[in-house]
């Protein structure tokens, strides 16, 4: 009997652990902060640009920087327009302004037809996707209209109108309203039925069933209208600014080429380009705030 019990091993002792261990545990990842996370996302969406545009200035260096070039080397452009770069803002009376309050005139008159067309194209749209007759028999009609050039229109307009002014807004309307109509019509025509019968329990009106379930339904489709609208108007205002003249981009284009500066053409359509791209960004962000992300980005 003693000999078996002197036979069991001894039991173990059981194992600490000390402070120092306890200190060296590995602390969890560190996620990055809200900070760096902008900053990579800012980095993503502008160097890649930047790079782009450097190599086209490169490109565009080389390519006419001889002297028997046609157009101007970047350097040049510099140098001939630099005050329509570096001080958009000015006023010398006379007409003589700078490229800034040429945009800001051109977008009030794109703000005003651009705004009467948002709000015909929203309603009629709405009308015609109510009945599919009605879509039958004026789709092909817009479908023909919307292909007619705004130049197209200004003849018409300036007979109609005896004014620059009113023509170059009737201009931007009827060139960006195609858009929203169609668009807003498609949008009304896909509103699911069980919305609609939701409608009929709850026995909202006409105008209830508009803005309750109709608008909100049909608000991607509706924005995508917005977005090729504006995109359209801003064209058709410097198209016609053009051929109407007063103090706009588009006469500043036509006034230019008529001078030969082709330094300050250049300028100014950089500044076109760049107020369009802000515009189509302007009405993206507010689809997307009011559709909460889903209408198309």
């Amino acid at each position: 009997m003693s000999a078996t019990i002197q036979s069991l091993p001894a039991p173990a002792k059981p194992q600490t652990i000390t402070k120092a261990e306890v200190f060296t545990l590995p602390k969890p990842a560190s996620r990055p902060s809200s900070w760096s996370k902008t900053l990579a996302s800012v980095a993503a969406n502008v160097v890649p640009p930047l790079v782009v545009l450097t190599l086209i200035l490169v490109v565009w260096q080389i390519l006419c920087a001889s002297p028997g070039a046609n157009l101007p080397a970047p350097s040049q452009v510099w140098a001939d327009s630099a005050e329509l770069i570096v001080s958009p803002f000015f006023d010398y009376g006379q007409g003589d302004i700078g490229l800034g309050l040429r945009v800001l005139t051109s977008l009030q008159r794109v703000a005003i037809g651009f705004g009467i067309a948002a709000v015909v194209g929203v309603a009629v749209g709405a009308v015609i996707g109510q009945s599919i007759w009605a879509m039958r028999g004026l789709d092909p009609i817009f479908q023909i209209l919307r292909t007619v050039p705004p130049l197209a229109w200004l003849p018409l307009s300036l007979a109609a109108f005896m004014d620059s002014g009113p023509s170059a807004i009737f201009v931007i309307f009827i060139t960006s309203v195609w858009p929203v109509v169609i668009n807003t019509a498609v949008g009304v025509r896909n509103i699911p039925q069980d919305y609609r019968n939701v409608a009929r329990i709850l026995q909202l009106n006409q105008v209830e069933f508009f803005f309750k379930i109709m608008i909100p339904a049909a608000a991607p489709y509706i924005f995508t209208g917005l977005r090729i609208g504006v995109g359209l108007s801003w064209l058709a205002i410097v198209a016609a600014e053009m051929l109407t003249g007063g103090v706009g981009i588009g006469f500043f284009i036509w006034d230019a080429w008529n001078s030969s500066r082709l330094s300050d053409i250049i300028v100014a359509l950089a500044y076109i380009g760049v107020v369009g791209f802000i515009l189509d960004r302007l009405v993206a962000a507010v689809g997307s705030f009011v559709t909460r992300g889903t209408s198309a980005g």
